[in-house]
């Protein structure tokens, strides 16, 4: 019988991704989900949420590894992350500890979470991880801290990739702040792997793509440039701009009731100069995983155009 994965934020971006992957190599899935969907084959959907502990633990029963991608990134508040990147973590490390064979718990993070002072979703990432290895007990887990992650489905890079196909590419910061960038495939594969090797690994770890230094707008634009045939140039938003944005998004988002994406904390982790990953103590961990994907090669994909 094919093993049972249990799988938390499946209807978002990643997680679309490492449910589609799952299926493909022959896992038997059980998916947390808010509205109800029909069951199929391979997959077997558990209405509730990460407070629901009923649902949680029907989530996990018999699974031999749970994947925990679920996660908060937009509020108006700490206590609005903690709820669900904080306290519902802790709702799921607690139902996989009661189970008589413990499963393998992968988390899900964020390279956010190594500067927690910059946003309350930092903040709360750096909290959760801090909560699985705190609850664990002897159960075996594995944070991953991916760096800003891109591929198909992605709503939040692919304007920016979008924009280089028009001659500009919007800057929030200095031009020359450093950061790295993770295809989607390559983090599933990532995933994949780690569910697939006969040893554990227990412990914290970042991903990206492997590129030498990583990438600055300037870079990027250089990049852009070659693959389009024509000039892209940097475009700087004014941080004034982009702090008054911020902090009036806060203020409408208490006043009218919405979960805002745009905070003066989102604004710090934009500006912030180097997001820069190190791949190293996961190769060594993963020696199977290499990430594949070069984004010259992903740019026409993602941004419409082969």
């Amino acid at each position: 019988m094919p093993a049972l994965v249990a799988l938390t934020g499946a209807s978002g971006f990643i997680g679309r991704a490492i449910l589609q992957k799952l299926v493909k190599r022959g896992y038997n899935v059980r998916a947390l989900v808010r509205k109800p969907q029909p069951s199929t084959e391979s997959v077997q959907w558990i209405q509730g949420d990460l407070s629901n502990t009923t649902a949680l633990h029907e989530l996990v029963k018999d699974a031999s590894a749970i994947i925990h991608c679920a996660g908060q990134v937009r509020g108006n508040s700490l206590e609005t992350f903690v709820q669900t990147n904080v306290e519902g973590t802790k709702n799921l490390v607690r139902a996989a500890i009661d189970q008589t064979v413990k499963p393998r718990f992968l988390l899900i993070s964020s390279l956010a979470a190594r500067q927690p002072e910059l946003s309350w979703y930092a903040k709360s990432k750096q909290m959760a991880e801090q909560s699985l290895a705190e609850y664990s007990g002897n159960m075996q887990w594995t944070a991953f801290r991916p760096t800003a992650v891109y591929g198909p489905g992605d709503k939040e890079i692919k304007p920016i990739f979008n924009a280089t196909r028009h001659g500009f590419l919007p800057v929030v910061g200095k031009s020359t702040n450093y950061f790295s960038l993770l295809h989607v495939d390559d983090f599933v594969a990532a995933i994949q792997c780690w569910l697939e090797m006969n040893t554990t690994i227990n412990g914290i770890f970042e991903l990206d793509d492997g590129k030498p230094g990583g990438y600055s707008y300037q870079s990027l634009a250089a990049i852009a440039q070659e693959v389009w045939q024509r000039p892209v140039r940097c475009f700087s938003i004014p941080i004034t701009l982009i702090r008054l944005v911020a902090n009036t998004n806060l203020w409408l988002s208490r006043l009218l009731h919405y979960a805002p994406m745009l905070t003066p904390g989102k604004a710090r982790e934009l500006q912030h100069p180097n997001w820069l990953c190190d791949n190293k103590p996961l190769l060594h961990a993963l020696p199977s995983w290499h990430p594949s994907v070069n984004l010259r090669d992903a740019l026409p994909q993602i941004s419409g155009k082969k």
